[in-house]
């Protein structure tokens, strides 16, 4: 198992200990460090910043956000940082929920995901490839565009900066099942939300087909502490937020995820108390045994013993979401990865 760090996205402004975080991640082993993006900092920039002062650790985004950019323009993105950095990009890439798609981007957001998700890639499959100019019949992504509201002038183009590596690895932070079995036939790995190593069966269908060298990499919070209570509250506002504030109480992906890992009346009450602007009773109704089998807090013996179950599955890479040095030492120590 591979260790990635997560930093997330920015809050109010620049975190000003991330720099120094990723920085402690490659001196201790980690193999990649990850960012995000919601509807604040994006997702390339601070990953720029994080290649200028790091050598060796790998570069992700988790996620981009499609409707953020055209396939061909986040193509641009990541060759552009892949030559920059070495050849150390990953792009992790999703395409979010209705309220921010329409609510932030402006843009409609897709009657068929599958078909949208499967479009994108593959455009910025053929950017990558560079073996003919990009050209694609698509409902959502069409290359030339030929709608009637277009000029009709497009011509197919190819990028005029040669990638790096053809094969610069596509990943998908996709939650339903459907989405999750076309990842494994498009993408080069999955970036779930929330894992939980018990509920194995969850995923085993989906997962099915997977081929060899496929990524699996779960975001997990951690947190070496004495209090497991306290050390999960913040899994629980994390929780809370997601669940209740970022999407519809008619559709909201990261609820209905809950809902099928055996919450839905705990995940129904979180949105309910959230739209009524009770923030704090929201976190306060997250599930302490849910926010538990999807993070790994406590003290160091019982970390070990819970990342054991961790291992015994099909996860490849655990990308771990903590602003303490110490937490991030110890998970090195535990996982066995190399000291640089």
């Amino acid at each position: 198992m591979r260790l990635g760090l997560a930093l997330g996205y920015w809050g109010r402004g620049p975190n000003p200990g991330h720099l120094e975080l990723a920085r402690e991640a490659e001196r201790l082993g980690y193999d990649s460090v990850w960012t995000a993006e919601a509807w604040g900092s994006d997702a390339f920039t601070p990953l720029t910043w994080i290649a200028a002062h790091t050598s060796r650790i790998r570069l992700g985004t988790a996620v981009a956000q499609m409707a953020a950019r055209t396939p061909t323009a986040t193509a641009m993105h990541a060759l552009t940082l892949d030559h920059l950095s070495g050849g150390r990009m990953m792009l992790g890439l999703g395409l979010s929920g209705p309220q921010v798609v329409e609510g932030w981007y402006g843009r409609p957001f897709p009657a068929s995901p599958l078909t949208a998700t499967r479009e994108y890639v593959e455009v910025i499959r053929q950017v990558l490839r560079r073996g003919a100019p990009v050209e694609l019949e698509g409902r959502f992504h069409p290359h030339p565009y030929r709608g009637p509201d277009g000029t009709g002038l497009g011509r197919p183009l190819k990028p005029i900066t040669h990638p790096l590596r053809a094969d610069l690895p596509v990943l998908l932070g996709a939650e339903g099942p459907k989405n999750i079995a076309q990842t494994v036939r498009i993408a080069d790995g999955w970036l779930p939300l929330y894992w939980s190593p018990t509920r194995l069966d969850a995923y085993k269908a989906s997962l099915a087909e997977a081929p060899e060298g496929f990524t699996v990499a779960p975001m997990v919070r951690a947190h070496v502490c004495d209090d497991v209570a306290e050390g999960l509250l913040p899994v629980k506002a994390m929780l809370g937020f997601y669940i209740g504030g970022m999407g519809h109480a008619a559709r909201n992906f990261h609820a209905d995820l809950m809902a099928r890992m055996g919450y839905e009346a705990e995940a129904r009450r979180i949105q309910a108390l959230f739209a009524e602007g009770r923030r704090e009773e929201a976190v306060r109704a997250v599930p302490d045994a849910f926010a538990d089998e999807i993070s790994l807090v406590g003290p160091r013996e019982r970390i070990a013993r819970r990342l054991e179950s961790w291992r015994s599955g099909p996860v490849t890479d655990l990308l771990v979401t903590s602003p303490d040095p110490v937490t991030l030492r110890v998970m090195a120590e535990l996982v066995g990865v190399s000291r640089r």
